[in-house]
């Protein structure tokens, strides 16, 4: 075990250290949160990122096959007979000319980085193997989780894969696509579900951690982060390790936006990236605790010492108006943000904006994205809506590279696919209406024919 790896705390004014086997969701000093830190001058790094292509000849070997400890000099943590994997992060980073046309940008400006390739179809898994990696050297043997769907999937696949863990999954009553639920349930998760929203079921989960030992596997534990960093290393690696202009990443819980933010600053500390890419953080109007702290009420990072009066007020607000996150985007339905400091970290160190986009503009995009050949999950889907309002905006122009994050796969939850498309328009309001929308622009009707082949040809003529 490396002994140049230890966590502490994000506060300035605590700065606490921890030993690298404590299991932390917070600081025990401050309560505020904790990152994994490395003391790099000890550490083999290689001068480029480059020396990381020579990996990509040794598939037979698992850690160089996965996606996520292929970087491993750069997620240092663990000793490699430590390492859990399962083959996560085989993903792929698409260039997209015909979406690009569609929301502004010039032909090879935008890539999308499509994670629904993972084994549980989310990006989930590449947090997962640094976790549960990390619950394996702690001794854990029971790992716990609150969840909108994807980390429920990816906890119980890397507990029935490893067999290492029995999985505990808590969700909130009717808040989570089945598509998801389906994965956790086939993959052996012990499921409960309580009444209340992801808000209500973190807060629980947080407790019975606490009280019994149960190993957390949310994005407050620092070492999911540091397997979500490898998202941006694939980026790099897709383009050639040029860095784009933009990140674009759904909001929710912020622990991709955290993870993100933390890649691109030790990247620039070693000097293996020469400059960074601004962040775009992109929540649902109907879940967009961020969009207005930041937009509205002025939360900064400001070098760590975040108005912590700012939050709590603005909660306290949200609590007596009883205003829920409420979004088609399951995936991005929480309104308290479990890692809202790092995100205003990421923020600060890469010039980044936050907006919110109407669930109608998220299905739109999701639709587009079909159109290119992809597909996503409908959370996914806010990235490209994002994009589009912020190429609208002229925030992003035109010629800017762009790489979207699609964090999920198509069959997530293919019941907002098919009633998207299928649903006859006057029936929209009334059954998507709680979300926000009101139409489909990009609508791909069954059309309805006889049984027989001059009605079938007629109605391919016609369309």
């Amino acid at each position: 075990m490396t002994t140049h790896a230890y966590q502490k705390c994000i506060n300035p004014d605590c700065a606490a250290t921890f030993d690298l086997l404590q299991v932390l969701s917070k600081c025990p000093n401050c309560g505020n949160l904790v990152d994994v830190q490395y003391e790099w001058d000890e550490l083999d790094v290689p001068e480029s990122l480059q020396w990381f292509e020579k990996r990509w000849a040794d598939r037979r070997n698992p850690l160089d096959f996965s996606g996520v400890w292929r970087f491993r000099e750069l997620i240092p943590f663990p000793r490699q007979a430590d390492v859990l994997t399962i083959g996560e992060g085989q993903t792929m980073l698409k260039q997209s000319d015909g979406l690009a046309r569609e929301i502004g940008l010039a032909p090879g400006s935008l890539f999308l980085q499509y994670e629904g390739l993972n084994l549980s179809g989310s990006f989930k898994d590449n947090g997962m193997t640094a976790a549960f990696t990390h619950a394996k050297m702690t001794g854990a043997k029971t790992a716990a989780c609150a969840s909108t769907g994807n980390t429920s999937a990816s906890m119980a696949c890397f507990a029935a894969a490893t067999g290492l863990m029995e999985p505990i999954i808590f969700v909130g009553s009717g808040k989570i696509a089945y598509g998801k639920l389906s994965q956790a349930l086939d993959f052996g998760g012990k499921t409960v579900q309580i009444e209340g929203d992801f808000d209500d079921a973190m807060a629980r989960v947080l407790e019975t951690c606490e009280q019994t030992g149960m190993y957390l596997m949310n994005t407050l534990n620092p070492f999911r982060l540091e397997g979500q960093k490898a998202i941006m290393f694939r980026v790099l690696e897709g383009l050639g390790w040029e860095p784009p202009d933009w990140i674009v990443v759904p909001g929710g819980n912020l622990g991709n936006s955290s993870a993100f933010g933390k890649a691109f600053m030790e990247l620039h500390r070693l000097g293996l990236i020469n400059r960074v890419p601004r962040v775009a953080i992109i929540n649902s109007t109907g879940a967009d605790t961020l969009s207005r702290l930041v937009n509205q009420e002025g939360l900064r990072w400001n070098g760590g010492h975040v108005d912590d009066g700012v939050i709590e007020r603005f909660y306290k607000q949200m609590d007596a108006e009883n205003r829920r996150a409420n979004t088609i985007a399951s995936a991005i339905e929480i309104n308290r943000p479990v890692n809202l400091k790092k995100a205003l970290r990421t923020l600060d160190f890469t010039g980044g904006v936050v907006r919110a986009v109407p669930d109608e503009a998220i299905l739109d995009a999701k639709a587009l994205v079909g159109r290119c050949g992809i597909g996503c999950e409908p959370a996914s889907a806010a990235s490209v809506a994002g994009t589009k309002l912020l190429r609208e905006e002229g925030v992003i122009s035109a010629n800017d590279r762009v790489a979207c994050v699609l964090t999920g796969h198509q069959l997530k939850d293919p019941n907002a696919t098919v009633n998207y498309h299928s649903l006859p328009p006057e029936q929209i309001p009334e059954k998507l209406g709680r979300y926000g929308v009101r139409s489909a622009a990009y609508q791909n009707r069954p059309v309805a024919a006889a049984n027989d082949l001059d009605s079938i040809l007629k109605v391919i003529e016609r369309e």
